[in-house]
């Protein structure tokens, strides 16, 4: 196998196969870590500053070493990929950018359960940019009885309330109900009403199949310590199509 297992006898009965289900929470330690982290401190010792720019991984240039490798994960170009913050921060910056609310279309969709920070990150960008939460962030809710959203009603909510929406964020899959949401569905639904469409990957990169660019998806951000297993604090991703490159958002 390609990671370890925990062994730490106290958190599982020794006398029972255990398999690991908490790659959501955070991916197992893949066996190579060790050694590669150690070339980086043996570098540090011997080269001391110059490590910045010299070796196979230098450290100033660390997201670069692997952003290609990155792209290919999310179906994305190079270019169009980003290894920089954290999942919230790179939302923010994301939003920032995206989310130019008008009188007229000024709502932000997403889901009512969302996991909890994008529900922050949405609630103060709607506030930062002088709206009201209550008018402007538009929740969808599964049907009663049900756990997960139906494709018909997030594309019918986006007919009709297309217009006054300005940005749609949505999670590739959801945390709570592992639900794979249909990408190229919701992006060319919310684009045909003109408005941005993004996603929160965070449960899907690693996990399944991405075709970012060939989906036309506008953004989307994703951390790397669930099914990446880059460990706990690892860099976040952040993806925006090339059609957005000489624009001014």
């Amino acid at each position: 196998t390609l990671f370890r297992s925990p062994t730490d006898a106290t958190l599982t009965n020794s006398e029972d196969d255990c398999v690991y289900f908490c790659g959501n929470s955070l991916g197992l330690l893949p066996k190579t870590v060790k050694a590669c982290l150690n070339e980086e401190l043996e570098k540090w010792a011997k080269i001391g500053a110059h490590g910045h720019v010299t070796g196979k991984r230098p450290w100033a240039l660390g997201d670069e070493c692997i952003a290609e490798l990155m792209a290919d994960l999310v179906g994305a170009k190079k270019e169009e990929v980003a290894l920089m913050n954290g999942l919230t921060v790179n939302l923010h910056l994301q939003l920032l950018s995206f989310y130019k609310p008008t009188a007229s279309r000024h709502k932000i969709l997403l889901e009512a359960k969302a996991f909890p920070s994008d529900h922050y990150t949405v609630e103060s960008q709607i506030q930062l940019r002088g709206f009201d939460v209550e008018k402007s962030m538009l929740l969808i809710h599964p049907r009663k009885g049900e756990e997960t959203l139906r494709r018909e009603d997030i594309l019918s909510i986006i007919e009709e309330e297309g217009d006054s929406i300005a940005v749609i964020l949505f999670s590739g899959v959801q945390y709570y109900t592992g639900q794979f949401m249909d990408i190229p569905a919701i992006t060319k639904a919310g684009q045909k009403k003109g408005c941005f469409v993004g996603f929160d990957l965070a449960h899907a990169v690693g996990n399944l199949e991405l075709f970012l660019h060939d989906w036309g998806v506008d953004f989307a951000s994703w951390c790397t310590y669930k099914y990446i297993n880059s460990g706990a604090g690892g860099i976040a991703g952040a993806f925006i199509h090339e059609e957005h490159r000489s624009e001014e958002h």
